[in-house]
């Protein structure tokens, strides 16, 4: 047994900790539990959070003053009577103290026993072996009665919260006296007790009750028994960022954990601990801590049941009939005892699904060959599909044979014609490895069709698998290629580290025009993504469409020339959309495999960029029959993506949030790189969520992006989280995040200004730091190119940006007749979201003018623009008092009240730093808070004085009173 003081389980000072990930609903739940009933049961299957769970309320808990006892049992305390009573026992003596008494914690435990009466305190010390057993034991009732007055002794001097953690190892003795004192315990004891159920029902002892709920420490109900799921793939994101793991493969690792936080932290560190870092297309190191967690769940099943889950594993759909056919009698009960172990799922028709993909995994990598292959053997014989009976003669044959694999390259032509795409790359790769080796030009062209096959389905292992195969043997030079450009295709953002694939692949593609236009077209992309370098980007796309074109490879060069468009688009060309329009052409005439990287994608994404959006919603919609009758999963990641920008953009805020969260899903499914979904999901949170979410996924995606080497998607990760800082009023971090997007976008050559629109929100930033010079000269930069390209809307974003900085000049009459000239625009345009910011801005001018109706007018007329739209954030933001910032927290501002008329002299900034100092901050702690300099603060309060006459920290404050 195990007894701790809970103080002893955190560090001193801590305070009340947060909610573990993902369990912010869950915690509320148990919270609500002890309120009403005084009990909660916390229940799920081992290393699912529990503990975890239950630390989080005893915080809480502590953090009110409430006294706190914690008991951690062992399974040895099962076979122990009495242990876990007496551990409680000691729990209260290592814990207990009364400050007001002015006495130590030894003390302090004889007063509460000195309370008992002379016969309890016997069987107590007789329980703690502190006193000799009488020849009969101790005396059950005075015992019972004992650890009664013991609660109810420690709740008179207050609320105590009592965690059991491990109630399944609580002796029958130990929850026989538990449950009386329970019973007599005033409300002011709540009891969290903390289960991992026992699946595979062991033998009782002799002693122990028949009773059902004879362990239970109360008749639990419904109400406050709290199962503890898994946690979703994005919150396995969140969880490994919070302990600095690498986010990249959250998808893969969700898979490889079932959610569970326990599994899916040690694959996670098995990542992070290897030698060197695990590429997107390699299989997950699953190997040290994870392998061994799921080694103990799996070990702590009988050996029967072991044996079926193995042949399970082995199956390719699952069942308890087919399981059972396949020569395991007991099928049923075995997948049942699992189940409740937490081990697999069973549904209505007895189809099964192992909860984590590390059990099956490790069944099938600890069994030895021969077990491995009589359970192939016989599921080939009772599955009732041919493809499969194929898949598992294969694999239950330790030798080549040539008949063999041609039937398996033929089940691979069937599921490929069925749909199924991963099994058809699973089956390629197995025909391949079924070739003998006398066959070894066969071999080599089933290789190459394997890896082109898991490209096709996504399958970045099977086409690492089938290259690494085929490059250690003495192939062509073209099809060392056709193997490299597969595992190039499956790379998704994660293009750094590839290099040498990229020299290897130029190398053998000499002499050879046609590869050598589709390896500058994969050159091309990750110029700009790994690189940044959108000028060399486009020297390769316009190299790889002259070579497709001299081949006859429309295909080829219609991708070359959308690439070669969209890195003229970025770089300011003119000769974008004539180059688009070239390859949209070619589209026409030789209809593209997929969405990605296509014409007709990229200019619903330049109509984005522009903001036709009903273009490019009615182009998207026309999208939707490819994607659905044969479009792979990164189409459709790409379509959910876009029309989430879309909808973000012309102010369908729940639809924005859909298609972001359908786009996450189905990334974090298909284990690719989450950081462009994460940025989506920002942008839509900051449209119609919630600004602190977006931030959240902003970040997410600035790390995945840094993982995995993406200078693009890291530049509009920063954009994304840098405009929410500045919403928020954070100007400080918004400034010098924005000021990193500058940079990111300079060194990329990036001319266009309307693919990210961080000039303004930079311009704005400035302004409210003070630094009106600065500001206006990005507006300067960026207005004359915005003309001669003619992105109007971005014009209409400097417009207010520049408004401001009339304002902050004194310029009110301007700034306002600006502002409502930007704001019907913005409407005209089709933007409402951009149209309620305008509004915000004048709002804030009329206050500064003192005109407090049209202030007024202005954010009503917001509130209701962003109503219409869903746009929850924005409309709470309206409906706060414009006493400062737009994004300033409604602390900082008047309450409603009339501003003195000497504040509308004051910039946003200056105002700040006076709300600061009149709250007591020294110049010290202000430049802090504003990250500036403490001669900046100086200067800055020099004016502040000036302008509202005052001579002290005293009178300014003064000042500053409505």
């Amino acid at each position: 047994m195990t007894t701790a003081p809970y103080a002893a389980l955190r560090p001193a000072g801590a305070g009340a900790p947060l909610a573990p990930v993902g369990r912010e609903e869950l915690l509320c739940r148990l919270e609500r539990a002890l309120h009403t009933r005084g009990r909660a049961l916390l229940t799920g299957p081992a290393g699912v959070g529990k503990t975890e769970l239950a630390l989080a309320e005893a915080g809480r808990a502590e953090a009110r003053g409430e006294t706190v006892l914690w008991l951690a049992t062992l399974p040895s305390d099962r076979e122990i009577p009495g242990a876990s009573a007496a551990a409680l026992v000691a729990s209260v003596a290592a814990t207990v103290a009364w400050p007001d008494l002015g006495i130590s914690r030894p003390e302090a435990a004889c007063w509460v026993f000195d309370e008992l009466p002379g016969p309890q305190r016997t069987a107590v010390a007789m329980l703690c072996r502190e006193a000799p057993l009488d020849a009969g034991g101790w005396d059950p009732i005075a015992l019972r009665l004992g650890i009664a007055q013991i609660l109810r002794t420690l709740t008179g001097r207050g609320p105590v919260l009592l965690v059991v953690d491990g109630v399944q190892h609580v002796d029958a003795d130990s929850a026989d006296l538990l449950r009386f004192a329970f019973h007599l315990a005033p409300p002011a004891l709540r009891v969290v007790a903390v289960e991992t159920p026992e699946p595979y029902g062991e033998a009782k002892e002799p002693h122990r009750p028949e009773d059902p709920h004879a362990t239970h420490l109360w008749v639990p109900s419904e109400a406050d028994v709290l199962l503890v799921p898994p946690l979703q793939a994005d919150e396995i994101a969140e969880l490994l960022i919070h302990h600095r793991l690498p986010s990249r493969m959250a998808g893969r690792i969700h898979r490889a954990s079932g959610g569970n936080p326990r599994l899916a932290l040690a694959v996670g560190r098995s990542l992070a601990d290897a030698r060197t870092p695990v590429h997107h297309a390699e299989a997950l190191t699953l190997s040290g801590r994870a392998r061994d967690l799921a080694r103990q769940l799996l070990g702590a099943a009988p050996l029967a049941v072991r044996e079926t889950l193995l042949l399970a594993a082995l199956a390719l759909r699952p069942s308890s009939t087919l399981v059972r056919r396949a020569g395991r009698p007991n099928a049923e009960a075995d997948l049942a005892a699992a189940e409740r172990a937490g081990l697999v799922s069973l549904a209505e028709d007895g189809s099964v699904t192992f909860t984590a993909g590390l059990l099956p995994s490790t069944l099938v990598h600890d069994a030895c060959w021969a077990e491995r292959s009589a359970g192939h053997a016989a599921l080939a014989e009772v599955v009732d599909d041919t493809v499969e009976a194929v898949r598992h003669r294969a694999l239950a044959t330790d030798s080549p044979d040539e008949d063999l694999a041609a039937e398996v390259a033929a089940a691979a032509d069937l599921a490929r014609r069925r749909g199924n795409s991963a099994l058809a790359a699973e089956l390629a790769l197995l025909a391949a490895e079924s070739t003998p080796g006398r066959h070894g030009t066969r071999r080599i062209a089933r290789l190459v069709d394997a890896a082109e096959e898991a490209a096709r389905a996504a399958r970045a292992d099977l086409a690492m698998r089938a290259a690494t195969d085929l490059l250690a043997r003495d192939a062509a030079p073209s099809d060392r290629v056709r193997a490299r450009l597969a595992v190039l295709d499956t790379a998704g953002q994660g293009l750094t580290g590839l290099d040498e694939m990229y020299v290897h692949a130029m190398e053998d593609s000499e002499g050879d025009t046609a590869l050598r236009a589709a390896v500058q077209l994969r050159l091309a992309v990750k110029y700009v993504l790994a690189d940044g370098d959108p000028q060399r980007s486009r020297a390769a796309a316009v190299e790889s469409a002259a070579l497709a074109a001299s081949m006859g490879d429309p295909r080829t060069a219609a991708q070359a020339l959308t690439v070669q468009a969209r890195m003229e688009r970025a770089l300011g060309s003119p000769d974008a959309e004539a180059v688009l329009a070239q390859a949209r052409g070619l589209e026409l005439a030789e209809r593209p495999l997929g969405i990605r990287n296509a014409a007709q994608i990229l200019t619903i994404r330049h109509a984005l960029f522009d903001d036709r959006l009903t273009d490019a919603r009615d182009e998207l919609n026309a999208l939707l029959p490819l994607v659905q009758r044969r479009g792979s999963v990164e189409d459709a990641i790409e379509l959910f993506a876009t029309l989430a920008a879309i909808e973000s953009r012309r102010g369908a805020c729940p639809a924005a949030l859909a298609h972001a969260g359908q786009a996450l899903a189905l990334t974090l499914e298909a284990g690719l790189s989450p950081g462009p979904a994460w940025y989506t999901l920002a942008l839509a949170e900051t449209a119609g969520g919630s600004f602190a979410r977006a931030a959240s996924y902003a970040r997410r995606s600035i790390q995945a992006s840094e993982e995995e080497g993406d200078r693009v998607f890291l530049s509009r990760s920063r954009y994304a989280l840098g405009r929410v800082q500045l919403i928020n009023g954070d100007v400080a971090a918004a400034l010098e995040t924005l000021r990193r997007v500058q940079a990111d976008e300079r060194a990329q050559s990036t001319v266009d200004p309307s693919m990210l629109r961080w000039h303004e929100e930079l311009a704005e930033a400035l302004l409210a730091q003070d630094s009106g010079d600065e500001a206006l000269a990005v507006l300067d930069e960026v207005r004359p190119v915005a003309a001669r390209l003619g992105r109007s809307t971005v014009l209409l974003g400097c417009d207010r940006a520049y408004a401001l900085w009339l304002a902050a000049e004194g310029r009110t009459d301007e700034a306002v007749e600006l502002l409502t000239r930007t704001a019907e625009a913005f409407g005209r345009a089709g933007l409402p979201l951009e149209r309620g910011r305008a509004l915000i801005a004048l709002a804030r001018v009329e206050r500064r003018r003192r005109r407090r109706s049209a202030a007024q007018s202005a954010l009503h007329t917001a509130a209701s623009v962003f109503e219409r739209a869903g746009a929850a954030p924005w409309l709470a933001l309206a409906s706060e008092t414009p006493a400062g910032t737009a994004g300033e927290t409604s602390g900082g501002g008047s309450g409603g009240e009339e501003a003195p008329a000497a504040l509308s002299t004051l910039t946003e900034a200056e105002l700040r730093l006076a709300r600061l100092v009149s709250q007591g901050a020294s110049n010290q702690e202000a430049a802090a808070k504003l990250y500036l300099s403490v001669k900046t603060v100086e200067a800055r309060l020099t004016r502040i004085y000036q302008k509202l006459d005052v001579r002290s920290r005293a009178q300014l404050a003064t000042a500053l009173r409505p």
